[in-house]
């Protein structure tokens, strides 16, 4: 170990003792962005492989939300408008994201997909929805793979279904109407059941949503980090959870 290695592992272990367990998010989301401006800048032609070390990277930020106490990480790894990029780069991008979730199942994590899988290939949406039942019953923190997401979709999506359930039940539109609220839509949304995130990391150095668990932010903290994702750290990670801890939620009072 070199000396820059043993100072950054100095740094964490400080970073890490000043957190405290009442300062932890429940939920923290991840938008990995960077991977092809890292390929590029690494001098790599094929993107892909920005693509394949950004996914390599993800199983390292389970471990460390798992260390730390998060009980749910939701991880975006494709957008719905991703999927209109050219077929020579979206089909490598299907192959490796089929293939993280699979490893991922394999060691031990428990996969929710979150998305439209309808818009996805078949191939890709069989592999998503056999990694959620192989791993559903495990015990721990729930890992939310996006893929095929959008904000403006999912809450599209989450009306669509409530109306459905309200129809199948033989209500009337007015009859909806007279009783909606935020919370019924918030029961058909991709991530039911679960706790709104509390932070939001987005890598690369752009400060936006685009469209990332946009009914779910409401009121999460943001946190923007200029690496690109497969340059991410454990210490990065740690700051970020240092500087949520400093931040003081008022939501709205």
């Amino acid at each position: 170990m070199g000396l820059r290695d043993l100072l950054y592992r100095l740094y964490e272990h400080r970073l890490e003792s000043k957190l405290s367990k009442d300062s932890i998010p429940r939920h923290v989301g991840v938008i990995i962005d960077g991977n092809r401006r890292w390929a590029r800048a690494m001098g790599m032609r094929d993107v892909s492989k920005g693509h394949r070390k950004g996914a390599d990277k993800i199983s390292e930020l389970l471990g460390w939300c798992r260390e730390t106490g998060v009980e749910v990480v939701t991880v975006w790894m494709l957008s719905n408008d991703n999927l209109n990029r050219p077929s020579e780069e979206l089909e490598p991008l299907l192959r490796i994201i089929e293939d993280v979730v699979q490893e991922l199942v394999a060691e031990g994590w428990r996969i929710s997909p979150v998305g439209a899988l309808d818009l996805l290939p078949d191939r890709t949406a069989n592999v998503l929805k056999t990694a959620k039942e192989e791993s559903s019953d495990r015990p721990g923190l729930i890992v939310n793979v996006a893929v095929g997401y959008g904000g403006r979709r999912e809450i599209a999506d989450a009306v669509r279904s409530l109306l459905q359930e309200h129809a199948s039940k033989g209500a009337s539109i007015e009859d909806l109407v007279e009783v909606l609220d935020v919370e019924h839509i918030a029961e058909h949304l991709y991530t039911r059941g679960q706790p709104d995130p509390d932070l939001l990391i987005r890598t690369s150095g752009e400060q936006r949503l685009s469209g990332f668990m946009l009914w779910q932010s409401a009121h999460s903290e943001f946190y923007f980090h200029e690496a690109y994702w497969p340059d991410f750290r454990r210490v990065d990670f740690l700051r970020a959870l240092r500087d949520y801890a400093a931040r003081h939620r008022r939501y709205g009072s």
